[in-house]
């Protein structure tokens, strides 16, 4: 059927409301978008079984959550900053076991034998390297949190850019022409003393 199925078909706006009503509730409990469409698949389910799939799920969510007013858009926030907040816990723990495997000796074993140069194990930097580019990516993701925090509040707005407007009355074109034209008489000027010169005079 062209336009899609019906609950999720723009025309049918009262049928979408209701579904996106719904769809936001879940997610406030604290459901994922997929979670969402298994629980909205099941039979007894608040959709009767009507299965909606994440992505419109998602699509849903943001439509309610734009429309909504009332204090569950502030609960909406509140749970986007919980799960933020509980990301970063995560990094941290991330953070200190990576921080763990480069600080400790790492040794070259091949087949279980411990590899020497000069009667000393040979260092292996591959857990240190892989170590470091695991802090890496953990700052990376730290800093998508921190910009998604920042969205959530409105804080990334659009810089304000100032605009120095200069106005040019009839007196400054009057100004400037008198000194262009007096810029080219003194060249004239030097033009006539330079060829005198030239010419013995």
């Amino acid at each position: 059927m062209a336009g899609g199925p019906a609950p999720y078909n723009r025309k049918n706006p009262a049928a979408r409301a209701e579904q996106a009503a719904i769809v936001f509730d879940l997610k406030l409990g604290g459901h994922s978008f997929r979670a969402i469409e298994t629980i909205t698949a099941e039979p007894g389910g608040p959709t009767g079984g009507e299965r909606i799939p994440w992505t419109t799920a998602r699509d849903l969510v943001r439509e309610e959550a734009g429309r909504r007013v009332d204090p569950k858009v502030d609960a909406w926030r509140a749970l986007i900053v919980e799960r933020l907040e509980a990301a970063h816990a995560r990094l941290d723990t991330l953070e200190h076991a990576a921080r763990q495997v480069l600080e400790r000796q790492h040794i070259t074993v091949n087949n279980g034998r411990i590899i020497s140069l000069d009667g000393a194990p040979l260092p292996d930097d591959g857990p240190v390297l892989a170590a470091i580019d695991r802090l890496i990516k953990i700052e990376d993701a730290r800093e998508r949190n921190a910009a998604a925090l920042r969205r959530v509040f409105g804080i990334d707005a659009p810089a304000k850019t100032e605009v120095q407007v200069t106005e040019t009355t009839q007196q400054d074109i009057e100004l400037q022409e008198m000194v262009a034209e007096m810029r080219a008489k003194n060249t004239n000027v030097t033009d006539g003393l330079r060829a005198r010169r030239e010419n013995g005079e």
